[in-house]
């Protein structure tokens, strides 16, 4: 009995323990589903939020770049593209497989989706496609339910209207390299973002961005899109206002455009603005925002007359002629010659043993200042310059603005050379000779120039001011309410010229043009409220043999093209009263000797005198413009 008592009371000990525990447990658990569903419900459910709604970021459309009167440069289309969230997506190789079924994939399209989910985070859009038409936009949005993590996104894509007339000066946009991909902005993760890669586009290329947006939608358990709860629009990017005039840009790049290779820069020499910046031949920037093809790519890069590369800003060429009237210049402030010193010209100069010829054959006779530049007697300007030597000539041509970057407002510009006897020792471990400078007297030898700098150059000359060019303008848009530009700019410091010397200088360059024997009379403008000055020139690019000039020079014609000279001319209008300065550059343009203006004079007359009859400088727009957006770059 005893027996059967202890196994009863062990047996309620046990239950009792295990009711304890049992109860224990209960407790537990309710005062943790107290702790999570109480105490922890509004952490929780921001979990479950998060787990349902994704936050995107929304790229701001891009500002756009307009010319002076608010024309559009580059601007912001629609256009249609494909995305994939790789954590959504699964297969990845599948899905494109998927994919390539409905709208064409090439394999470039494959390695750069695969490259950028390894680069990228998972949650964020890789594009596979864009600027889809609307037929392969539609067959995308029939499938999607087939399609895990594959998407159609509407967004913005870079156009520009004028196309190659202005891609140098605009530059282009392109997708985001691996080099560039940095934490500071996530704007750079996007698929469709770009970023400027040339011209005004780098430059601004802050400004143009603008701040990103938010999009917060909620997501199914497959992660695919339900709705959109809000949406935050980002900020444009700033507009740019360029000192441009659209229609002169495009009048400069077509006649630019043909020759084979040629550049042309117009300057409103009060201000410094650049109203056309143009170099032939260009490229579609439009074609570098949609994605380059390798075949495209190798296209532009192996093609001899360099279309990417800016010959306005970063040409460089023997300024040839167009550097007579510096050293005119140069002689006349120096005392070295005055107006009515005169040189003979039999056709040659001797020094030591070495003959210089000038381009007329029979020589031009006895010679002053004046018709020496009228007729660019190069005598005259080898006489000139062994008076004067390097360091003077080199000083003066600094003044003009040559041989140094002059900080134009977007990448690429080149400094171009003024050598000095200490640069020459530096590179080349010998003495400076005479025989250079009587070279460098007529613009040849060393000395090297950009066409914005011979545009500079021009600007300074006829301003006696050292005029600093840009292209963007500091008052914005003109409207007619705009305060009109009448006066010369006392922003710029004077050069202090001779007013003198000037008037002889431009008073040789208006011959040039305007009379009978001047070098350029064949490109004259007919119309006397709008005749130019100007200076031709002509840089040799290979060597004249003695047996050329013996037996006479080959045609042109059977001269390769490369080895033909080329062809400058530096202008300014209307005569009376120099506002705007023209310089143009026609790579292996030269007739023949001593016929530099042959071709480039021509391309500046026409441009010179569009320019006048325009008058954007101080013409009130037909139609005002009103910007949408605040914004001029100084």
């Amino acid at each position: 009995m005893q027996r059967e008592n202890n196994r009863t009371k062990l047996l309620t000990r046990r239950a009792m323990l295990l009711g304890g525990a049992q109860v224990a447990l209960l407790a537990t658990l309710a005062g943790r589903m107290y702790y999570l569903q109480v105490m922890q419900a509004d952490r929780y459910s921001m979990l479950a939020d998060e787990n349902r709604i994704n936050i995107r970021l929304l790229a701001p459309p891009r500002g756009r770049i307009v010319d002076r009167f608010g024309v559009a440069l580059a601007d912001n289309a629609p256009t249609y593209r494909v995305v994939l969230v790789a954590e959504q997506a699964g297969d990845i190789p599948s899905t494109l497989d998927a994919v390539a079924t409905l709208i064409p994939v090439s394999e470039v399209d494959r390695h750069r989706v695969l490259r950028d989910i390894k680069r990228k985070h998972s949650f964020v859009p890789v594009m596979i496609r864009e600027n889809l038409s609307w037929e392969e936009m539609a067959r995308i949005e029939a499938n999607t339910l087939e399609l895990p993590g594959v998407s159609i996104e509407q967004g913005l894509t870079r156009y520009y209207p004028m196309g190659e007339a202005a891609s140098h000066v605009l530059g282009y946009v392109a997708a985001v390299s691996d080099k560039e991909l940095t934490g500071d902005d996530p704007l750079l993760e996007l698929p469709d973002f770009r970023i400027g890669k040339n011209g005004v586009e780098k430059e601004y290329d802050l400004e143009l961005r603008g701040s990103a947006g938010t999009s917060e939608v909620e997501v199914n358990a497959y992660g695919r899109v339900v709705r959109e709860l809000t949406r935050e629009d980002g900020i444009p990017g700033q507009e740019i206002v360029l000192s441009l005039d659209a229609d002169l840009q495009v009048l400069a790049a077509k006649r630019c455009s043909d020759e084979l290779s040629a550049s042309c820069v117009l300057l409103d020499s009060w201000t410094g603005e650049v109203l056309a910046l143009a170099s032939s031949p260009g490229y579609d920037p439009a074609a570098f925002s949609s994605g380059l093809t390798p075949a495209m790519w190798h296209q532009l890069i192996s093609d001899p007359l360099d279309p990417l590369i800016d010959k306005a800003i970063a040409g460089v060429y023997s300024p040839g002629s167009t550097f007579k009237p510096l050293v005119a210049m140069t002689a006349l402030e120096s005392g070295a010659i005055t107006p009515d010193t005169t040189f003979f010209c039999p056709g040659f100069f001797h020094l030591g043993n070495t003959v210089f010829h000038c381009w007329k054959h029979g020589g031009h006779g006895t010679i002053a200042v004046r018709e020496a530049i009228k007729q660019s007697c190069d005598v005259f300007f080898y006489n000139v310059a062994d008076i004067l030597g390097i360091d003077r000539i080199a000083a003066m041509a600094h003044n003009f603005g040559l041989g140094e970057k002059l900080d134009i407002d977007i990448p690429g510009e080149k400094s171009g050379l003024i050598p000095t006897r200490a640069w020459k020792r530096a590179v080349t471990g010998v003495a400076w000779q005479r025989g250079d400078t009587v070279s460098c007297g007529i613009g040849q030898s060393y000395v090297s120039v950009t066409p914005l700098q011979l545009a500079t150059y021009a600007a300074r000359l006829v301003t006696g001011r050292a005029v600093v060019p840009r292209l963007t303008r500091t008052s914005g848009i003109m409207t007619a309410k705009s305060p009109l530009a009448q006066e010369a700019s006392t922003a710029f410091a004077p050069l202090n010229f001779n007013p003198k010397h000037v008037d002889i200088v431009l008073n040789g360059m208006y011959g040039v043009v305007n009379e009978p024997h001047g070098t350029a009379y064949h490109a004259r403008i007919e119309d006397p409220q709008f005749l130019m000055g100007g200076k031709t020139g002509t840089a040799q690019v290979r060597h004249i043999t003695q047996a050329e000039r013996e037996h006479g020079l080959r045609k042109i014609t059977d001269v390769p093209w490369k080895e033909r000279d080329h062809a400058l001319f530096i202008s300014f209008a209307p005569v009376t009263a120099p506002r705007y300065v023209c310089a143009v550059v026609v790579e292996h343009g030269g007739k023949s000797a001593g016929e530099g203006g042959a071709v480039a004079a021509p391309i500046a007359r026409d441009v010179l005198l569009e320019a006048q009859q325009r008058d954007p400088v101080r013409r009130i727009p037909d139609h005002p413009f009103t910007p949408t957006t605040s914004v001029a770059q100084g």
